[in-house]
């Protein structure tokens, strides 16, 4: 029954949303910004309601509405407003499909929860970071699988918050242009999107190289030996071990059980 309501509401709220793009957008640009210039805290909170519940019932349409932002209250302020209205947004579909809808999705995208979960084992909140900063990858689409994973709600929210920002920044920017923009595919050329995905794999790489440096840092205070008083050092394995002893002793290893 949650499903059936939570579908109908999504339903309608897409057919409202439906009617935003950006012919739209630049045929109402003059009424909007007029409205913000008398209303402008009114306006705000108008688009980051909207905003929040469009990302929040994973609707498409964040790129034009983070445009809309841009046109209407300049790169500065549109920014704010799309930086904490988006990342608001993608923590109540988290906190959603978490708690209501974790079996369904699950369902659906199961295949795919592996190497998500592997992901965050392994790199944590860095893993997300270079997933939100990567623009290949659906806002939507991370928001319902990141829901599957161990990952705490407060991790989730602040590397989505700082992982969304260049991207932000990106299309605030090009709703101050708005008048230039004759499709969305305008923002994105292929030299950006190479350029974000190269920034989206440095935070695995700023990882690895801190794990290079923790590990440097442990061993530091201890010196390698000059000789080894043994090769191979069995501890435990069982029948493994005994195999692994006797072919160190074939080979004329030094070896302790």
């Amino acid at each position: 029954m949650a499903l059936i309501s939570f579908t109908l509401f999504r339903d309608n709220v897409l057919n409202l949303l439906a009617q935003l793009n950006l012919q739209s957008l630049k045929e109402n640009y003059s009424e909007l910004q007029i409205f913000f210039e008398d209303h402008p805290i009114k306006s705000s909170l108008i688009y980051v309601s909207i905003y929040i519940l469009a990302a929040a019932l994973s609707i498409p349409g964040a790129i034009i509405l983070t445009i809309a932002g841009g046109a209407i209250f300049g790169l500065f302020w549109g920014t704010v407003l799309v930086s904490f209205s988006s990342t608001i947004g993608a923590t109540v579909a988290f906190l959603i499909t978490r708690y209501f809808f974790r079996n369904s999705v699950r369902a659906r995208f199961g295949d795919k929860l592996k190497t998500i979960n592997d992901g965050i084992k392994k790199d944590g909140a860095f893993y997300l970071l270079t997933l939100r900063l990567v623009p290949i990858f659906p806002f939507f689409a991370i928001n319902v699988l990141m829901a599957l994973t161990p990952i705490k709600t407060h991790t989730f929210y602040i590397a989505s918050q700082i992982g969304m920002l260049l991207g932000t920044i990106i299309f605030v920017n090009a709703g101050t242009q708005l008048a230039n923009l004759n499709s969305t595919g305008d923002i994105l050329s292929a030299n950006l999107v190479i350029s974000l995905c190269i920034i989206g794999i440095f935070p695995i790489v700023a990882k690895l190289v801190s794990d290079l440096i923790s590990r440097r840092r442990v061993y530091a205070n201890w010196p390698k030996p000059k000789k080894f008083d043994y090769n191979i050092i069995v501890i435990g394995a069982g029948a493994a071990g005994l195999v692994s002893s006797y072919i160190g002793t074939a080979v004329n290893a030094k070896v302790a059980l």
